[in-house]
């Protein structure tokens, strides 16, 4: 940790906007992370873990925690004065807030419980978000500032729930970490101008799902795994089932993650993470430490939305790993 302690409030007041409205949405995020974390820490006790019962627009089961994150980031954003829509993974259309629209300035994209089917085992989740601004107007203006592409993104970062919270943040002059400080309350910067490796030596990716990998990712990934000591293979494979966790380590140490495109029954290969409130804010943050995000063929932050949900491949991580990962793809490995 730093010699002198810097809180987030601190930070953002000497790196956000002049006039303290990012600062304020950010730290509207950092209360809800606060909040969550409280959440979490007790969930098994106050009967939040388990499921709703209900499936949510993606198709996936919900879990009581999913729907309660949610809310809690709904209400503190709202709080700000400063967001006229959201979205979320847990809302099948984006959320308009009309009555904010005269002095808002932004739209939030978040993933309140990143990595939620951990949560009955204790294991680490996260919290996801992105800013963008607001452009539009009118009654329509959501549906377009709700599919910006993620080169829009004026902030972005996550927050990981483990044996410490830590918030993540991008805000345009680099990549910072504050680690909750649960005495006092409060983010206390704890890793200042992150820069993640240009190559690593760890690779994060659900290998059970291979079989219906295509044919570069699976040339890659078993490039990755076999022993060469000019190149510092075999990679060490390390897989939590969480975005945050496992993208978390890769900024740190450097190596690559990735949630390939999977062949469904007609043939067709898709991604599987969504690009609003998963793919692209991640992107934001490593590019931000100077990493390379991609779905294999194309910059992540350059895709256009076409809708708040869509999803894509993902191969994000090390400036070098990401790009030998894009060279198979194509087929030039």
């Amino acid at each position: 940790m730093n010699d002198v302690a810097v809180s987030l409030s601190q930070h953002l007041r000497a790196v956000a906007a002049p006039t303290g409205d990012l600062a304020l949405v950010l730290g509207q995020l950092a209360v809800a992370g606060k909040l969550v974390a409280r959440e979490l820490a007790r969930a098994a006790l106050s009967g939040r873990l388990g499921t709703t019962g209900g499936i949510n627009v993606q198709g996936e089961v919900v879990k009581k925690l999913d729907l309660w994150a949610n809310d809690v980031m709904v209400q503190a954003l709202e709080a700000s004065h400063l967001v006229c829509g959201m979205v979320s993974e847990e809302m099948d259309e984006p959320l308009h807030l009309p009555d904010r629209c005269a002095q808002a300035k932004y739209v939030v994209c978040f993933d309140p419980v990143d990595g939620s089917s951990n949560l009955d085992v204790n294991g680490v989740v996260g919290t996801i978000f992105s800013i963008r601004p607001k452009q539009g107007r009118g009654a329509d203006h959501l549906k377009a500032d709700a599919m910006q592409p993620g080169s829009a993104q004026v902030a972005a970062g996550y927050i990981m729930y483990g044996p410490s919270t830590m918030l993540v943040c991008a805000a345009g002059r680099g990549v910072d970490a504050f680690t909750l400080e649960p005495t006092i309350g409060e983010f206390i910067r704890s890793h200042e101008k992150i820069q993640i490796p240009s190559r690593g030596h760890i690779y994060s990716v659900n290998e059970a799902r291979a079989p219906v990998w295509q044919p570069g990712i699976l040339r890659f990934v078993d490039y990755l795994r076999a022993p060469d000591q000019a190149t510092g293979r075999p990679y060490t494979a390390r897989y939590v089932g969480s975005m945050v966790a496992d993208l978390h380590r890769t900024l740190l140490e450097g190596g690559v993650f990735l949630y390939p495109a999977e062949a469904g029954e007609d043939g067709k290969s898709s991604g599987k993470l969504r690009l609003q409130y998963e793919a692209a804010p991640m992107a934001f943050v490593v590019e931000q430490a100077g990493g390379k995000a991609s779905t294999g063929s194309e910059r992540i932050l350059d895709i256009h939305p076409t809708s708040p949900h869509q999803r894509v491949p993902v191969v994000i991580g090390s400036r070098d790993d990401v790009a030998l990962a894009e060279e198979f793809v194509a087929g030039r490995h």
